[in-house]
């Protein structure tokens, strides 16, 4: 058997794997820490948000590595709201580079 083959096989198998972990992952934060709200602790910025904020400010040179988004509209919308206020809220825009 072609080893080349094979481990070609495995790695791709890994990444999908490694992708429905993240995707589970980030479900679990959408469902159980922002829920309906629009940041973790309410209608202000607090620790959690600025933590996760890191996770998702890294995540960009990610997604274009992998070529995979990994916080859609369609599949984690509470997510992407919550990006898009974060992003937004003045402190935020003021003092996180592009």
């Amino acid at each position: 058997m072609d080893q080349c083959g094979d481990s070609s096989k495995n790695s791709v198998k890994n990444n999908k794997r490694q992708l429905r972990a993240t995707s589970e992952i980030l479900r679990k934060i959408e469902e159980h820490g922002l829920r309906d709200k629009k940041f973790f602790g309410g209608d202000q910025i607090g620790i959690a948000d600025l933590v996760f904020g890191m996770v998702i400010h890294m995540l960009a040179p990610m997604e274009e590595v992998v070529g995979y988004k990994f916080i859609k509209a369609d599949s984690f919308p509470r997510l992407h709201a919550w990006v898009k206020h974060f992003s937004e809220h003045p402190v935020i825009k003021d003092n996180v580079p592009d």
